[in-house]
């Protein structure tokens, strides 16, 4: 197999993934999911519904996977994470069935500052 730009970068992010430290996978996770909603918000404000519900439709991939593996028991904050996930699912599959670019908004404003958080609590774990 020849090794194209792109075969090397998905080679590149599938190391990147399988080698990545649990906080940075989940920061990676984070990271991801804004950047699903900025383009789903971008994509709805366009009036481009095909590519929307396309990154729409990942972002709440993500929240699912959020949500089945956070331990709700390994500290007191997580009961309360879980129902913000649970809350933001249900708000992006609103947002996408109604085409609300603010509903969208709305979920990544919440969620920036927790993945910032996570970021800076991964920081100073490997400081």
């Amino acid at each position: 197999m020849t090794m194209t730009a792109p075969n090397l970068r998905d080679r590149y992010l599938q190391d990147s993934v399988n080698t990545a430290s649990p906080a940075k996978l989940l920061i990676m996770l984070y990271d991801r999911l804004i950047l699903d909603l900025s383009h789903g918000e971008e994509a709805l404000s366009q009036g481009d519904r095909e590519l929307a519900n396309e990154k729409i439709s990942h972002a709440q991939e993500i929240v699912m996977e959020l949500m089945v593996t956070l331990d709700v028991e390994a500290w007191d904050g997580a009961p309360g994470l879980a129902n913000l996930y649970g809350f933001i699912l249900t708000e992006l599959i609103g947002a996408n069935v109604a085409k609300s670019p603010e509903r969208v908004a709305g979920c990544r404003k919440l969620l920036e500052p927790l993945r910032d958080a996570w970021r800076e609590a991964a920081a100073a774990a490997a400081g």
